[in-house]
């Protein structure tokens, strides 16, 4: 059973993503006013292939609607994501003009 957790501190956190109660993935994240930063994504070795990645995506954007914030997206996995799939991605999508 999967589950996610998001972790903030002050400016710095994550979203984790645990599989049977151990952690199997984390997004490095940041939020600053309405724009929340991902950093990286990561998938502990023996989880890889099992679509975790894009469980932390989905997450990711499900907190960026819920707290209407735009997603500036450093992480190479995630700008990816976007760019393959605007329109499913272009509300949260952060773009300088």
């Amino acid at each position: 059973m999967e589950r996610t957790e998001i972790v903030l501190g002050n400016v710095r956190g994550e979203i984790q993503l645990f599989s049977d109660d151990q952690k199997a993935g984390k997004m490095d994240i940041s939020v600053i006013g309405k724009k929340l930063t991902v950093y990286h994504t990561e998938v502990n070795p023996e989880h890889e292939g099992k679509g975790f990645a894009k469980i932390l995506l989905e997450r990711l954007v499900s907190y960026a609607r819920e707290n209407d914030l735009k997603i500036i997206p450093l992480c190479p996995y995630v700008h990816l994501q976007f760019k393959r799939h605007p329109d499913e991605y272009n509300d949260v999508w952060f773009k300088e003009e």
